[in-house]
């Protein structure tokens, strides 16, 4: 099998990311030296998915520090705080990159105040924990891709394949690597138990289409894009044995954000009794929101939904509105699949960690 796409590119303080608005027509790799390139990167979507926003987001960071000499634990205390919540302002939606600079501050805080620490010795530790996350990120992906398909073939009868609908792209190129939804259709496809994947064009800015078919043609997956509109349609002609979607956020009680259009595919698969599931690692699950309505949603301009390239399509003087994610409620999730396992929704509370310190 073709080796995955690789969207993030590290080593030796050398950040570089795959351009995703280039692709499929063309790839290319650009370099990222430091936080403004992080932030630039991630706000116009240069990168994104919510694992790979974090990832990109603390790496510029690393990048930055690297080529910096500070001697004052107090000033790169502040630095490191200022520039990570700057990152998180990019996209506020995805999570990820939110708690990873809770975490990442936290360390911060608790080296700065360690007086057995040098500045030096602060610095070092901190940038190994970031290159750290790289290596984690893949793990966790790889182990909710096991735990997904595990869970979706046992639900079928007679050792049948199963076919699976995905939405939006999250796969390596939003991840570190593997990716999370589309980790488990990789998982199955490993195992030989998948017979197809459709997977959706994610308008207005065709992640699907561009992005996730992508991924699938380039590793040989039987899979088949189909329009947003299409869903209900594909459900009623042919048998589908799960939906297996990503998340921005998965908040307390289950509720979870992800790309515009998760929320209808849900009520579509209720209606035709089909599993839905979302996978999303544990970095994606904000306790500290109660529900799905107190979720900040990104408005993204005008101009993506109104043109395509250059070419515009829509009616000149129309108004737009352009919400980039929605919320699907707990209610009509039938698992949150995370790299230590599956829950149901009413779960998620449970495993909040009784402190969100930077080892927690």
């Amino acid at each position: 099998m073709p080796a995955t796409l690789q969207s993030i590119k590290y080593e030796s303080g050398k950040l570089e990311i795959l351009d995703q608005l280039l692709l499929p027509s063309k790839s290319e790799y650009i370099a990222i030296n430091g936080v403004e390139e992080g932030w630039q990167a991630i706000h116009l979507m240069q990168v994104r998915g919510a694992p790979a926003i974090a990832m990109v987001g603390c790496l510029s960071l690393a990048v930055e520090m690297i080529n910096e000499e500070l001697h004052d634990k107090k000033v790169l205390r502040q630095e490191i705080e200022g520039k990570l919540n700057y990152l998180v302002s990019a996209r506020p939606t995805a999570v990820n990159m939110k708690i990873a600079a809770e975490e990442l501050i936290a360390l911060a805080n608790q080296l700065s105040k360690n007086e057995e620490v040098s500045a030096e010795q602060m610095k070092e530790q901190f940038l190994s924990h970031i290159e750290s996350m790289l290596a984690k990120d893949i793990e966790d992906n790889m182990a909710i891709g096991k735990h997904g398909a595990s869970a979706i073939i046992k639900t079928v009868r007679d050792k049948k394949n199963v076919r699976i609908l995905t939405h939006c792209n999250t796969g390596s190129l939003a991840t570190a690597g593997y990716g999370t939804a589309l980790g488990v259709v990789r998982s199955l496809h490993a195992e030989k138990r998948l017979d197809h994947v459709y997977c959706t064009e994610t308008r207005p800015y065709n992640q699907g289409a561009r992005l996730t078919a992508f991924e699938l043609v380039h590793e040989r997956i039987p899979a088949t894009l189909i329009c947003d509109s299409m869903v209900a349609a594909l459900m009623r002609a042919r048998t589908i044995t799960a939906v297996v979607v990503g998340a921005d956020r998965v908040v307390a009680n289950g509720d979870t954000a992800n790309k515009i259009g998760t929320y209808q595919i849900a009520v579509i698969a209720r209606h035709h009794s089909v599993p839905f599931y979302v996978a999303a690692p544990f970095t994606s699950i904000d306790f500290k929101i109660p529900s799905g309505e107190h979720i900040v949603i990104e408005e993204r301009p005008d101009c993506e939904m109104t043109c395509i390239g250059e070419h515009r399509i829509a009616a000149s003087g129309i108004s737009v509105w352009n919400p980039a994610f929605d919320v699907t409620p707990a209610e009509l999730i039938t698992g949150v699949i995370t790299e230590k396992g599956i829950f149901a929704p009413s779960e998620i509370i449970k495993l909040k960690p009784e402190e969100n310190g930077p080892d927690a």
